[in-house]
């Protein structure tokens, strides 16, 4: 694989991975915006071609990495994440349930954002 580079496109809430200057994959994401605010994965997706090389487990791990620097937890509400998640439970700790009842909250009333 050549070499990984992400993207946090937090304006458009998007974690967009590229190979060189080809763009292989996207997390869409939000931030919470209710107190405690986290971020929260929706949609994981690799493009055709680059799938099974590692792309969409960097993008989680990177969105862990970046939720703990700014000390926030993660809402893995795209599938992908959430098992990426379980698997890897020393990298990815499970937000609190009421974090994430507010997450879906949020989904719901802005779908169309997603």
């Amino acid at each position: 694989m050549a070499e990984l580079r992400i993207r946090d496109d937090r304006a458009n809430g998007r974690l967009e991975a590229f190979e060189d200057d080809t763009y292989v994959g996207v997390i869409v994401y939000f931030v919470l915006t209710v107190e405690p605010h986290a971020l929260v994965a929706v949609h994981t997706v690799v493009e055709d071609g680059h799938e099974g090389k590692g792309v969409a487990g960097a993008l989680v791990r990177e969105f862990y990495t970046i939720a703990a620097g700014e000390g926030v937890p993660v809402v893995p509400l795209c599938p992908y994440a959430a098992a990426w998640a379980e698997r890897h439970p020393d990298e990815a700790p499970v937000a609190p349930s009421e974090v994430a009842r507010a997450a879906g909250l949020q989904l719901r009333a802005t779908p169309d954002l997603w």
